[in-house]
């Protein structure tokens, strides 16, 4: 009986193989996806080689980049204290930006999960409508709001306060990137509400559980999958973004994007701005995906 076993599984394995299509028959699909494999080619990874490849060069003031394989600009940006501000400067504000969006949109999207229409629309709406304005002119807004004769010092003056300095400080492009960033985290965790079936919460109520245990043990976990996406979309686009930063930083609070900038269209040493791009690249992808490993194995153990 036993050595029959194995055959059988060989048998099934077998089976299995022969109903398997052969790649021709996956052609049409691999001929369908060529112009968008062909699109993400030339748009994206055809430029990160050239970054890449520039990254080499050599830079002479007097006629520019220079063809030439040397580490120099990766030693340049890795040993100076300079850039090591910039960078620890860059990933702080996104992680605080990050850190502040799941406390302000998650609740926020659990609000307004529970809300019915026409009023789940019109703030749905309202948390939309950021993104439906230039982030050139929200930044504006806010310098006008911030700046010394803005409105908030205005409100300051009234109770007999300020003026604070509020423009140009890190202050500023927090709330500002806040501000922009809030619709990337409220939408992937009202996402990952809509999943949630309201039964759960009322059994658990039913058992005698407490409204905050509730939350904690059966809302909260299901969440996790919407705050990760969450998260990681707002620390990304936070730790690359240049024009906040640079319209409520100046030129004193130096941000990655922003020092990549000056380096291309400033100094014109486009070695240099390359090399911080990429590095830029290299830290984003290394914290998100640290990140995701670590969230994706606490979800994993709290879902058993």
């Amino acid at each position: 009986m036993a050595s029959t076993l194995p055959a059988a599984d060989d048998r099934d394995m077998k089976t299995a193989n022969a109903r398997r299509a052969p790649w021709q028959a996956f052609l049409p699909l691999w001929l369908m996806c060529l112009p968008a494999f062909l699109l993400f080619v030339a748009l994206v990874l055809v430029p990160l080689l050239m970054t890449l490849v520039l990254t080499f060069y050599r830079f002479d003031p007097a006629s520019g980049p220079i063809a030439a394989f040397q580490f120099g600009n990766y030693m340049e940006v890795l040993s100076s204290s300079y850039y090591h501000t910039i960078f620890l400067r860059t990933f702080g504000i996104a992680f605080l930006v990050t850190l502040l969006c799941v406390a302000i949109g998650t609740p926020e999207a659990y609000v307004l999960s529970r809300m019915r229409d026409p009023y789940r629309s019109m703030f749905l709406l309202v948390i939309l409508a950021p993104l439906l304005v230039s982030v050139v002119v929200r930044a504006f807004g806010w310098s006008m709001l911030l700046n010394t004769n803005g409105l908030v010092n205005q409100a300051f003056g009234l109770v007999g306060l300020g003026p604070y300095k509020l423009e140009y400080t890190t202050f500023a492009i927090v709330i500002a990137l806040v501000h922009v960033m809030l619709p990337f985290m409220v939408i992937p965790v009202w996402t990952a509400l809509q999943k949630l079936d309201p039964q759960t919460e009322n059994a658990a109520l039913s058992l005698m559980a407490s409204p905050a245990t509730t939350l904690r043990r059966i809302v909260l976990p299901q969440l996790t999958p919407g705050i990760l996406s969450g998260s990681l979309m707002v620390f990304g686009l936070s730790a690359s973004a240049f024009a906040i930063p640079g319209l409520l930083g100046g030129r004193r609070l130096k941000v990655a994007a922003t020092a990549v900038y000056d380096e291309f269209l400033g100094s014109l040493n486009w070695p240099l701005g390359a090399t911080i791009a990429l590095l830029l690249l290299i830290a984003n992808l290394i914290v998100m995906l640290t990140y995701y490993r670590v969230l994706e194995r606490r979800y994993t153990r709290s879902l058993g």
